[in-house]
């Protein structure tokens, strides 16, 4: 990959950006207000922890390629087995596909509240004209064009969203209550969509890839990574919270691709017009970058999955360029198109499902991957970073694995 040198402010954050960015979709933001509308702000607890476990994987898996050298697909492949590397690229191909017809639908209903009335079916041509518009702006615009769009995305989806929450704050004592964990009513729903669904999943692998464009090797960058994935986190925590107070302050009820409409609907109601339309900016860019980032963030993932299982070895150049890469990008735009016809909350509860059945596997890489002395020496995991593992994986197998016991 290349190393482009950039001014140095940039340089310490755009990497966190492109996480906080491709990790905020429209499943987290409706289910934050789903569940702040049914549980009002008890579970502000569970977006922060969400937020800040999330950030202790990612932590672990620069921490990793700084001290190795490797990418964790590498550390997969070349010290767990290459059988590891086939059971990945298996699931990585069914996730791919799952979660782009996700993100066409939940961009095909960000339009739809643009529209009046009756133009729902112009899904289809509203869904496609998102993906392949994503493609091409990620494609021929090169990782410079693409990083100002997400960031420009950040601060759109940010400010329209924290806007619309700073209307609604609430008493600062019912929010500082609902940092104290507590199951309200013994609901486990929304506190496992909660945690589970803040700040990605597969897609927090590419992260290692975004800081190689970037030029960050070795241990000394590790405290870089850290200060801009605690950015990142802390922005993905913040959305969490804020999509908590949105629909504690209102009624949110519907279902799929309705959720987007009803909740603009109600935001409406209370800030009037000038409100929806803000929050629905926000929305749309929080969707969109979702979008932008799986098409050019796991792209990644599958050719250097590629390159190692045909017996590549430690560093993988410039993947980008790769018939892999390209060829996973196209079929990554285009064959979730036929999801479009599916129910919206059935390929959203299909792409929840499988993220969380990622997350405990990730953190158990880890743990195994980070205390080996002889890889990673000085940046071998202490004490804390292998409670914070441990008490991830724990938290993310209970995640995945609850629902099963329902």
């Amino acid at each position: 990959m290349s190393g482009r040198r950039r001014r140095p402010s940039l340089a310490l954050l755009l990497p966190g950006l492109l996480v906080a960015a491709t990790g905020v979709g429209a499943g987290d933001l409706l289910t934050g207000a789903l569940a702040g509308s049914q549980t009002g702000l008890t579970l502000v607890w569970a977006a922060a922890l969400g937020a800040l476990l999330k950030g202790c994987l990612n932590e672990g898996l620069a921490r990793w390629q700084l001290a190795s050298g490797e990418t964790l697909l590498e550390g997969w492949v070349l010290h767990l087995g290459r059988g590891v590397g086939y059971v990945f690229g298996a699931y990585l191909v069914l996730w791919a596909f799952i979660t782009g017809g996700a993100l066409v639908n939940a961009c095909a209903a960000a339009s739809l509240a643009w529209l009046p009335d009756g133009a729902g079916d112009q899904r289809l041509l509203l869904g496609a004209a998102h993906a392949l518009a994503g493609l091409a702006l990620v494609r021929y615009g090169g990782f410079a064009v693409f990083e100002r769009l997400m960031a420009v995305s950040v601060l759109v989806m940010s400010g329209c969203v924290f806007l619309s929450a700073a209307q609604l704050l609430p008493d600062v004592g019912e929010l500082l209550t609902g940092l104290v964990p507590s199951l309200p009513g013994g609901e486990t729903r929304y506190t496992l969509g909660i945690l589970g669904g803040v700040g990605g999943t597969v897609t927090i692998l590419s992260y290692g890839y975004w800081i190689r464009e970037h030029g960050r090797s070795g241990p000394e960058a590790l405290s870089t990574c850290r200060f801009d994935l605690a950015s990142a986190y802390t922005l993905t925590g913040l959305f969490g919270v804020a999509m908590l107070i949105i629909g504690s302050s209102i009624e949110v009820s519907g279902s799929g691709a309705k959720v987007g409409l009803a909740l603009g609907a109600s935001i409406e109601t209370v800030l009037g017009p000038t409100g929806r339309l803000v929050f629905q900016a926000g929305f749309h860019a929080a969707v969109f970058s979702s979008l932008l980032g799986v098409w050019q963030g796991v792209p990644y993932l599958f050719a250097d999955l590629v390159r190692l299982l045909r017996g590549g070895g430690q560093g993988g150049g410039d993947l980008s360029h790769t018939r892999a890469y390209r060829g996973f990008q196209l079929g990554l735009a285009l064959l979730p198109l036929t999801l479009l016809g599916v129910s919206f909350r059935g390929v959203q509860l299909a792409y929840a499902v499988g993220g969380a059945l990622f997350m405990p596997f990730l953190a158990l890489s880890l743990l195994l991957l980070t205390n080996r002395k002889q890889v990673m020496g000085e940046a071998r995991s202490g004490v804390l970073a292998n409670l914070l593992l441990v008490a991830t994986l724990a938290l993310f197998a209970w995640v995945a694995l609850a629902p099963l016991s329902a």
